[in-house]
């Protein structure tokens, strides 16, 4: 079986959500199977595993919806993409396609790095389903993260395709962790974004009745996002990073009392993987995704209310019921393994391959 990956959405530098997810993904799945990468720039390179590769145009050029008279050159059996818009016109092998969730549709700002004409697309293919289902039913079989994303597909009817979950995962730290002493401090943290879905001036007002606490938001900010959250907060209780290294992130979830968030709205999660990997207790806005993915390592509250936040977290201040949401977030955090997701990937590919194989053939 000749499977080829859609690497194409590979970020320089840094990972984004999709870019990691798609990396990781093809780095766990060609310890299984032989993979072949597709990049659209040759510096994607250096944040994917060394694997054969070919360059076709990219994913928003205009020759995307007839990316498969490119693709169809490799005679693949199965073409697996981690986003939904790859276009499937006139291809002649399996097509596996991903969304991750539709947060898009109750949120339709567009991703700020996008280009003004593709932000106006972005916009304008949220306001309704059907160019959704249109992609989706171009694909043989689809993939979603989680199975929040995956009930949600099914209620709105998004496509008539088989529907299965690879989830995503974090990366793992970089040194083996156990379950942590609480710490004397009072540090919390926040890693995402400042778009108002995330709802982080809930976490702010949260601040006025948790002396002695700081939250370090550690994710770029903007000047006006920067001081609409120091206006909120009392003064010394907020830490503006404006940007860490991966480094400096993992220190930060190593000392912290909590990783904290308040979002309305998400995709998935990968925050809370990431502190509850490094034995840090999380607590979180009482959303489905987060309830999936911090299951009973996790503290929620609701959230737009800044009073029952504060009240969540100084719930932590009990050193034993800290100590056991410390071992718990451990057990949860390590189910999120890219082996384990690859190898379903790998099932789902198989099973397109097989089927268009045994399928008869136009003459």
């Amino acid at each position: 079986m000749k499977v080829v990956v859609d690497c194409r959405y590979t970020r320089l530098q840094h990972h984004d959500g999709i870019s990691r997810y798609g990396a990781r993904l093809t780095a766990a799945l060609a310890r299984l199977t032989p993979v072949t990468m597709l990049i659209s720039d040759e510096a994607q390179l250096t944040m994917l595993p060394n694997l054969p590769w070919h360059k076709i145009s990219g994913p928003t050029s205009g020759l995307e919806p007839w990316v498969a008279h490119q693709i169809n050159k490799l005679e693949p059996d199965v073409v697996f993409t981690p986003m939904q818009t790859m276009g499937g016109s006139g291809r002649r092998y399996g097509l596996v396609k991903t969304l991750h969730d539709l947060i898009y549709y109750r949120h339709r700002t567009p991703p700020r790095d996008l280009n003004p004409v593709i932000r106006v697309i972005w916009r304008l293919y949220h306001l309704a389903w059907w160019p959704q289902r249109l992609l989706l039913n171009q694909a043989d079989e689809v993939v979603t993260v989680s199975q929040t994303s995956k009930a949600l597909i099914e209620q709105h009817r998004l496509t008539r395709r088989p529907l299965s979950v690879v989830r995503n995962a974090a990366d793992p730290p970089a040194e083996t962790t156990t379950p942590r002493t609480p710490p004397v401090t009072r540090e919390l943290v926040y890693m995402g974004s400042f778009m108002p879905y995330k709802n982080v001036e809930t976490l702010a007002m949260a601040l006025h009745v948790l002396p002695g606490y700081r939250l370090h938001l550690l994710s770029k900010i903007g000047r006006n996002d920067r001081r609409r959250l120091l206006e909120l907060a009392p003064q010394g209780a907020l830490m503006v990073h404006d940007g860490v290294t991966d480094a400096e992130y993992a220190e930060q979830l190593r000392g912290a009392f909590a990783l904290v968030h308040a979002s309305r709205d998400e995709g998935f999660g990968i925050p809370l993987i990431e502190a509850m990997a490094a034995g840090t207790p999380v607590v979180v806005s009482d959303i489905p995704i987060f309830r999936e993915v911090g299951a009973d390592a996790g503290t929620y509250f609701p959230a737009d209310d800044p009073d029952a936040a504060a009240a969540a977290i100084r719930s932590l201040e009990d050193r034993a019921h800290w100590s056991e949401l410390s071992r718990r977030g451990l057990e949860v955090a390590a189910g999120y393994d890219w082996d384990a997701s690859a190898a379903a990937l790998l099932e789902v590919l198989q099973r397109v391959a097989a089927t268009r194989s045994a399928a008869p053939r136009r003459s």
